[in-house]
């Protein structure tokens, strides 16, 4: 039954992908014909619901009046079957590994994985994700370092011996990132002396395990770190870094700060201030240096704010800061003499050059009598802030009814794949996935590479999000890769390839390539939806 099945499939595939590539309309009898069809041989061969959805979408055009379907319209039309027949495909897989565990999509929490060896860190990733984490690979520690800051993950494994530089190293390099913000870190190795043992804790490893391992050991005692830094962080509300309160501390402090000027009649001010081309500074000296700036910046808004003042870091180079008894006049003499002390202070580096830094702001002032939410003064701060970044930088603007909204960032979305029905699947999961928080979607589909790479806008300074079938007519996916890393701008390219089941090395091949993450066909569509949260993170801000 199973070829039946396959063979079914593939008749669906190449109508669906005859009539997306017409240039005009599609009659209606062939529709209807289609439709009809599958709506009897679909469960006769036991695709039970790719029939019932052929009959449902069968009835809906039989209903409809014109002649004609226009591409928009059928693909309407088309895509619960569409949906079906991608969970038939699903349903087929399981059946040809029946002994397999399915799948438990991937979970917030995040490891970090470094190993010069592809086919240990791909099967640890399988591993993990199935067990409810999500995992990101890593052949190179400049890479893992560069992307640990966007990451942000909860725990990091990373092996003893590699071929080009010494996990020790690593370990101490990543934990003088790490102590910024408590991250356990689990060196494994295949050296079972005491004496790599004893280096690996005192570089700074919280765990070694000894290579091979089991694995339910293995798992268990990464759960037992990231429940060690989960209990921390609750204990915790001061940013470690730039000693002032963190994101946690934010909603208790508005909300009494909020009660008590309710009680004195008397105004505050909540002021959203972001460091100007921060990420500049970070990708021009590192992030150690972004961390001085950091940690200069805190201390020059301690040094002139009141002891009433509240100052809470938000979220990477975003502070917000509470201002008691304080209106839109106060509040922007406050800002405005932080913002003249740091735009006046020298960073001098090692190599005697000097640079230095300012900060635009934008300021919420909440009347006593108005019961307003800290997400709504933040949103109207946040406006604000945007305003002044328009006005040209190290600017401060007062939020009023008339200021300008943000406009959203374009992210630019590709999907790259022969299959219309993968296709299609993928631009629903993206326009209704939690990128829209972020970015103006802009996504494109394309059959071939030699396509993509024609129609799609790859040189300008937007971000790029593409979905990479390894395997296609025309032009192999890794072609397309490596044409995407020989760019000038390849950092704003994140790239998630689709590969065979059948076949690890196209896995392997796209990560020696430069692949932010890959996924073997068929997958779940919520544990793609999981993958594109954290590759989101990682994207140029």
């Amino acid at each position: 039954m199973k070829k039946y099945k396959q063979r079914l499939l593939k008749k669906i595939r190449e109508q669906i992908d005859r009539w997306y590539g017409y240039q005009h309309a599609v009659e209606q009898d062939e529709v209807i014909r289609f439709l009809h069809s599958l709506a009897g041989t679909a469960p006769t061969i036991g695709m039970e619901q790719v029939g019932k959805a052929a009959a449902a979408q069968l009835l809906l055009a039989e209903k409809r009046k014109r002649d004609t379907w226009r591409l928009p319209e059928l693909q309407n039309l088309l895509f619960p079957l569409i949906s079906a027949c991608y969970e038939a495909e699903m349903d087929i897989e399981e059946e040809t590994v029946p002994n397999r565990e399915k799948r438990i999509s991937s979970g917030d929490e995040l490891i970090l994985l470094i190993d010069d060896d592809i086919t240990l860190l791909m099967y640890l990733k399988e591993e993990l994700e199935l067990h409810g984490f999500t995992a990101a690979i890593f052949t190179d520690s400049d890479r893992a370092m560069k992307a640990y800051y966007d990451l942000a993950p909860d725990c990091v494994v990373i092996d003893r011996h590699m071929k080009q530089e010494n996990g020790f190293e690593v370990v101490v390099q990543l934990k003088e990132l790490m102590q910024k913000k408590y991250v356990p870190a689990i060196m494994i190795s295949a050296d079972a002396s005491r004496e790599t043992r004893l280096d690996s804790y005192r570089n700074g490893a919280d765990d070694f395990i000894l290579k091979p391992f089991d694995m339910e050991e293995f798992l268990v005692r990464i759960r037992r770190q990231i429940e060690r830094k989960k209990q921390l962080e609750e204990l915790i509300v001061v940013d470690e870094l730039t000693k002032v309160y963190n994101r946690k501390f934010l909603n208790p402090a508005y909300t009494r700060l909020a009660a008590r000027m309710k009680r004195e009649g008397s105004f505050f001010t909540l002021a959203m201030l972001d460091l100007d081309y921060f990420k500049k500074i970070n990708d021009t000296y590192g992030h150690l240096e972004g961390d001085e700036v950091l940690r200069e910046f805190s201390q020059c808004l301690r040094d002139n704010l009141r002891n009433s003042d509240t100052v809470i870091r938000y979220g990477g180079e975003e502070f917000i800061i509470l201002l008691p008894n304080a209106g839109q006049k106060e509040a922007m003499e406050v800002i405005g003499r932080i913002k003249e002390s740091f735009s006046a202070h020298v960073f001098k580096r090692p190599d005697h050059t000097s640079y230095s830094c300012t900060f635009s702001a934008g300021l919420m002032a909440v009347p006593p009598e108005q019961a307003m939410s800290v997400e709504h003064a933040i949103e109207c701060a946040d406006a604000a802030l945007y305003q002044a970044k328009e006005n040209g930088r190290n600017a401060i603007a007062v939020y009023r009814s008339t200021v300008t909204e943000p406009v959203e960032k374009v992210l630019n979305v590709a999907v790259v794949d022969d299959d219309p029905i993968i296709r299609t699947i993928l631009e629903d999961v993206f326009r209704k996935s939690p990128l829209l928080d972020q970015y103006c979607l802009n996504i494109g589909l394309y059959p071939d590479g030699m396509e993509f790479l024609e129609a799609h806008p790859l040189s300008n300074r937007e971000n790029h999000f593409i979905v990479l079938d390894g395997m296609m007519p025309k032009m192999d996916g890794t072609e397309v890769l490596q044409k995407i890393r020989a760019l000038p701008n390849q950092h704003l390219f994140t790239v998630m390839m689709l590969t065979s089941r059948k076949s690890g090395r196209d896995a392997a091949r796209a990560l020696q390539l430069g692949a932010d993450d890959y996924m073997t066909k068929p997958f779940r569509l919520e544990e793609l939806e999981t993958r594109l949260y954290h590759l989101a993170k990682r994207m140029t801000k």
